[in-house]
């Protein structure tokens, strides 16, 4: 009996270690880059939307979206129509040379995309992109060059990025505002404010509104999506600027990571979290993203973090 049972318990392990993981596919068209998992849609790399690109719909592993709709789509039921720069998943700053690049006004700034320098997809997928952003006259400020990994496995999806920032003009200041920089705009049922089960933690154990404006390794954003508990966390790996970065994380569901904002999240008029360029300089920042079901517990979240924290980042 023992035999049979090691000898069960032996090919339930190799039948493990042989499952087929997740497939990755890419299919490109004038807009962007749509990312499929085991041929369903993961979420779509979309060239410009406003005045960015972004990542929207982003689509955890229970099937929902994770991020807000609006304003790709029309705000549907309670979905807030607020903040229309915040576009589901993105990448830009408040402050560069004086022009926002977070807002979407008059004087405000653009991120163009350029070209595509890697579409490969398997049991991953890898989006690497090249992008300018242009002052409103359309000079080139800045450009950045940003990779996407996308993974998954039985539980989890993730989406690595890898973003180096190289000043063009002859000098570049990032600015020290809150209003910045690589965000995410959590589904509307998410929210701390919508009183729903929705909760901010950070590696610190510090939650909700204390979270904000603190520096931390992570933060997850945990609330309902159609009835299920699932949650967004974003990782800062070591080797990015600044690590660990501030976060301007609010209870209304604006989730981003933010490395200059020092003046604003510290309350102290003599800080400056600017960063200033020579043309040819550049920096550069390393985020997992994890969509995950149940909380941040359920998802160990902390456990990933080391494993990120260990993995090299270089390209």
């Amino acid at each position: 009996m023992t035999q049979l049972m090691t000898t069960a318990a032996l090919l339930i392990c190799l039948s493990a270690s042989l499952a087929p993981g997740a497939q990755f596919a890419l299919e490109q068209d004038a807009e962007g880059v749509s990312v499929r998992c085991d041929g369903q849609l993961f979420t779509r790399y979309i060239v410009k939307s406003g005045t960015k690109p972004v990542l929207w719909p982003v689509i955890g592993p229970t099937g929902q979206e994770m991020t807000r709709g609006y304003p790709m789509r029309d705000a549907q039921g309670s979905e807030r129509d607020d903040h229309i720069h915040q576009r589901s998943l993105w990448f830009d700053h408040g402050d560069v040379n004086g022009i926002s690049f977070w807002a979407e006004s008059d004087g405000s700034g653009t991120i163009e995309h350029l070209e595509y320098l890697t579409l490969n997809a398997g049991d991953q997928a890898t989006i690497t992109t090249r992008n300018a952003w242009r002052a409103p006259d359309a000079a080139v400020v800045c450009e950045d060059v940003r990779q996407m990994i996308f993974g998954a496995d039985a539980t989890t999806r993730w989406i690595d990025f890898r973003i180096t920032v190289k000043a063009v003009q002859p000098q570049v200041v990032f600015g020290d505002t809150k209003e910045g920089s690589f965000g995410v705009r959590v589904a509307s049922a998410m929210p701390v404010d919508e009183q729903a089960g929705g909760r901010i933690v950070n590696s610190d154990g510090l939650t909700d509104a204390d979270a904000w404006g603190k520096r931390a390794a992570w933060v997850d954003y945990t609330g309902p999506v159609d009835g299920q508990t699932v949650g967004i966390a974003i990782l800062n790996h070591p080797a990015s600027l600044r690590h660990p970065t501030y976060w301007h994380v609010r209870t209304y569901g604006l989730f981003a990571a933010n490395p200059f904002g020092v003046r604003d999240f510290t309350g102290q008029a003599e800080a400056d979290g600017a960063l200033t360029l020579k043309a040819g300089e550049s920096f550069s920042l390393y985020y997992r993203v994890i969509l995950h079901a149940g909380d941040h517990q359920a998802a160990h979240i902390a456990d990933a973090y080391e494993r990120y924290a260990r993995e090299s980042v270089a390209e």
